[in-house]
C-alpha cells in the first residue's frame, strides 16, 4: 500500500471511532436523534397503544407518536399546533412512528394529539411546555 492510502485509512478509522465515542458520551442528544426531534424531552403522554413524546428546542416544539407494538404497519398519528396558528399533522400506516412534526410555538401553549390504532391521546386544550 502506498502512504497516501494508509494514511486515508487511518483518518477514515479515525472518525468512526470518534464518532462512535460521540454517541455514547451523549445520551441525551442520541435519544433525541434516535425519535427524529431535537432538542431536550419535555412530556411524554402515554396511552394504550403508545406514546407522544413532545420535544423543545429554541421555540420551536417537536412531537412524535411512537408504537408500543413496533413493527407492526397500523394507522397513527401526531399532531401538534400552536395557539393562533394551524395544526401541523402527520398520519398513515406506519410500522414504528408518526412525525416528527414540527411548530414555532415561541412562549405560545400548543395542543398534542396522537394515535396508534384504536388509541389514542388528546390534550383537549392548550398545554403549556
Amino acid at each position: 500500500m502506498k502512504s497516501g492510502a494508509i494514511r486515508r485509512l487511518a483518518v477514515g478509522l479515525a472518525v468512526v471511532t470518534v464518532s462512535g465515542v460521540l454517541g455514547l458520551a451523549v445520551p441525551g442528544q442520541a435519544q433525541a436523534a434516535a425519535s427524529s426531534c431535537e432538542g431536550r424531552k419535555v412530556r411524554s403522554f402515554p396511552f394504550s397503544t403508545g406514546t407522544v413524546e413532545v420535544y423543545k428546542r429554541r421555540g420551536f416544539v417537536c412531537a412524535v407518536t411512537l408504537s408500543k407494538r413496533p413493527g407492526v404497519r397500523q394507522h397513527m398519528l401526531v399532531s401538534l399546533r400552536a395557539y393562533g396558528l394551524r395544526p401541523v399533522e402527520d398520519a398513515g400506516k406506519y410500522k414504528y412512528r408518526a412525525g416528527p412534526v414540527t411548530v414555532h410555538a415561541g412562549q405560545r401553549k400548543v395542543w398534542v394529539k396522537g394515535a396508534v390504532g384504536r388509541g389514542k391521546y388528546d390534550s383537549e386544550g392548550w398545554i403549556r411546555l
